[in-house]
This record gives structure tokens, C-alpha cells and sequence, in this order.
């Protein structure tokens, strides 16, 4: 069904030869989407930030080129300014968004900071967004709508941990990043948990590559930083980044 979506909106961009674009979709759900549009011409990705997690598909006529997607950007940046003695998080924030009745194929990246929250939704939704989100969890709001050019995007918080392991084996990877025991994160992924950069994988034996974001439900995201030489008994040093 989300493909089907996709494929209406894009494809009446391209007959039309006018600009159109999906909602915010995954990782995952981009990936998708090349198996429907391959490497067509005029098509973008755009999440209001380079580094943006959560994208659009945007399709741009040939008399139009990347710029139109910040001059006439299918999405708006909402900023949530609230008392700094508070700390209401990413999940408080989407619950909350949820919870109005807001669905999450609107709602972009959700970028928390000290005493404010920058947050892309779509055109269309933005105006009720504006009148009707007044709280996280039980912190008050004030919402105003920002160029994105003024976003704010916070280093996200890591922790580092330094490994050696005996092969760049998935399930050992996870051990290593969330400190649990090799079978333990071997039933993670064979239950269809786990995500290699946005993918999902059950196969604890797939190799992974240095620079591999792996996300766990349940337990959360790492990032593959470096993978070094071996170590005089044969085990690769590597280095590794968890989120927190």
C-alpha cells in the first residue's frame, strides 16, 4: 500500500511534468522505492537537512533543479520552545504528536535540543500543528515556524566502546556495541530486529561494513566507526559508537 501511494504521487509529477512528492519515509522505505523508480531522472530525497534520517521522495521537472527543494520546500520546520528545566525527549515528542491524532507518514526528523525542539512536518499538516500542539509529556509548548536555514541540529549523544572481535559477523558486532552475549544478539536479528542502515537483516552471520549504522528494537542504534588491523592473536580491533 505504501508503494502504491508513492508510485500515485510521483508518477503524476512525471506525466504532468510538475514538481511532487511522497511523505517522510524510512530508511527502509526509500530503499523500497528504487525498486519502483531505479535511478530516474529528476528524483530526490530531501528531509530539510543534509543528514536528515527521515526523507521525502521528491520528483523536480527538468526546468527546475535542486534549489526549488529549499525555495518552494514540500515540507515546513516547526520550533518548540519550552522551559529549559525540562527535558522532554524524542520519544515524548512523537508520542505526543501521536497521540493528537497527527500520522507518522507527516512527521520528518525530530531534532531535541536544550529549551527547543526543531521538528518537519508537512506542508498541509503544519497549520493544525500550529494551533493544536500545546505539550510533550507535561511540558508546556510554544511552537513558531522557522526557516530552514535557522534549524538546529544536536550532535547526538555516543558512547564509545573499543572491541576486538573474531570476525565482523552481525550478531558479533552487536555484542560487542550493547555488551550482551553473542546468542543473545544472534535471536535479535533472527526475530527481525535489527536493521543495517535502515534495512532489515536476520542473517547474524551477514558481514558488516565499517561505517554501518545498526539499530535494535529494544535496544537502540550504534554506529560501526572503525575497523582496524588485527591484533597479534588474529582478532580485528574495531571501534564503535552507541547512542544514548
Amino acid at each position: 500500500m505504501l508503494l502504491a501511494k508513492v508510485w500515485d504521487k510521483i508518477n503524476t509529477g512525471i506525466r504532468k511534468n510538475i514538481p511532487s512528492n511522497s511523505s517522510f519515509l524510512s530508511p527502509r522505505e526509500l530503499e523500497m522505492t528504487r525498486f519502483l523508480f531505479g535511478n530516474l531522472e529528476g528524483l530526490h530525497t530531501f528531509g530539510g537537512y543534509d543528514s536528515a534520517e527521515r526523507k521525502m521522495l521528491v520528483f523536480l521537472p527538468d526546468y527546475l533543479d535542486e534549489s526549488a527543494l529549499y525555495e518552494d520546500a514540500p515540507l515546513v520546520c516547526l520550533r518548540a520552545t519550552f522551559y529549559q528545566g525540562d527535558s522532554p525527549n524524542h520519544r515524548d515528542f512523537l508520542g505526543a504528536l501521536m497521540g493528537a491524532g497527527i500520522a507518522r507518514e507527516t512527521v520528518g526528523d525530530i531534532c531535541v535540543g536544550n529549551g527547543s525542539c526543531d521538528f518537519f512536518v508537512t506542508n498541509e499538516i503544519a497549520p493544525y500543528i500550529l494551533q493544536n500542539f500545546e505539550s510533550a509529556g507535561r511540558t508546556k509548548l510554544h511552537l513558531q515556524e522557522i526557516p530552514l536555514s535557522a534549524i538546529r541540529v544536536p550532535e547526538p549523544e555516543t558512547k564509545e566502546v573499543r572491541d576486538t572481535l573474531a570476525s565482523l559477523r552481525l550478531d558479533g558486532v552487536i555484542s560487542a556495541g550493547f555488551r550482551i552475549g553473542r546468542s543473545q544478539a544472534a535471536q535479535y536479528v533472527s526475530a527481525g530486529k535489527v536493521a543495517i542502515n535502515g534495512l532489515p537483516c536476520e542473517k547474524p552471520d551477514k558481514a558488516v561494513e565499517e561505517g554501518a549504522i545498526i539499530s535494535v528494537r529494544g535496544l537502540g542504534k550504534m554506529h560501526l566507526t572503525t575497523v582496524g588491523g588485527q591484533t597479534k592473536k588474529g582478532r580485528i580491533s574495531v571501534v564503535i559508537h552507541r547512542y544514548v
